[in-house]
This record gives C-alpha cells, structure tokens and sequence, in this order.
C-alpha cells in the first residue's frame, strides 16, 4: 500500500502543476489569498500528455477499487474519463509501449514495386510521344519544304512499288 500512496504522490505532483497552469491557480494562490487569475489566456493550448504520464494514470486508476476513488483521481488530475478510456485501448493496442512518439495522420502505405515501375513506363511513354509529335511535325516542315521547292520526294510507298 505504500508503493501505491507514493506512485499516486509522483502523479499528484507531476500533472496538478500542469493544470494550475491551465487555469491559472499558482501553487501559492490560495495562501496569500489573491486566487486564480481572472484574465483569459490570449489562445488555449492545447494539453499533451507524455507515453509515461498515461501508463502511470492508467495504472493508477487500474488500483483504484472503492467508490468516488476513479472520480477522486481523475478530478485530481484534470483528466477526462473519456481520456482514460482512449488511453486504455492504446496501452492495450501497444501505442504506449514507450518505444517513441507515434506520428499523426494517415499511416504511410508500403510502396508496390510494379507501381514504381508502372510510373516509370507512364514517364518514358509521355517522353516518346513528345518525341514523335516534334517527329512529325518536322517531316510534315520537311513536306511543304519540298513542294515549294519542286523537289519529289522518295516515299516509302515509291519505293517499294517501284
């Protein structure tokens, strides 16, 4: 039972400083009787809580085994029940093993080889197409060249008739 009040003293004093700052009561507010301060915070921000932080809050709550001691301790914190109940399934699922920082948004999908290699040939294909319409282009130059000029060409169709 010791371990216990010492772990919850360790949680006490690690996230209740954390939200006196969030609403503006200081640790000395109520002893020189000033209390909280009655100005708003130019823009809210937004509270974070560490991997290790909610391993020990969901420990914590995981001992508690009397009535009002699960709201006791959630009210001390500053925590939602709603929080402890996300935390749960991401300790469960292993998201608050401690390994690191899980990064948000969409999880990068592994890339398909044949994928790569089906933008390679849509690149080369786009390539050889501008390739052939410049082709044409000049042998259609080429064309109105030689009329004007009375030069006959030799045809591919001349040549093999002939």
């Amino acid at each position: 039972m010791k371990v216990i009040a010492q772990e919850d003293e360790r949680i006490e004093s690690g996230a209740t400083e954390g939200a006196r700052r969030a609403s503006g009561v200081g640790p000395d507010s109520a002893a020189d009787g000033v209390g909280p301060n009655p100005e708003v915070a130019d823009k809210a921000t937004r509270r974070r809580f560490s991997a290790e932080y909610k391993r020990r809050i969901v420990r914590a709550a995981d001992r508690c085994r009397k009535p009002g001691e699960l709201g006791s301790l959630l009210r001390r914190e500053g925590v939602y029940s709603s929080s402890l109940s996300k935390w749960r399934r991401q300790l469960d699922s292993g998201e608050l093993a401690g390994v690191g920082t899980v990064k948000r948004g969409p999880k990068a999908k592994p890339t398909d080889p044949r994928d790569k290699r089906i933008a390679e040939l849509e690149r080369e294909t786009r390539r050889l197409e501008a390739r052939l319409e410049k082709a044409e282009t000049i042998i259609a130059i080429q064309k109105k060249v030689a009329t004007l000029l009375g030069i006959p060409l030799n045809s591919a169709d001349n040549t093999e008739n002939g």
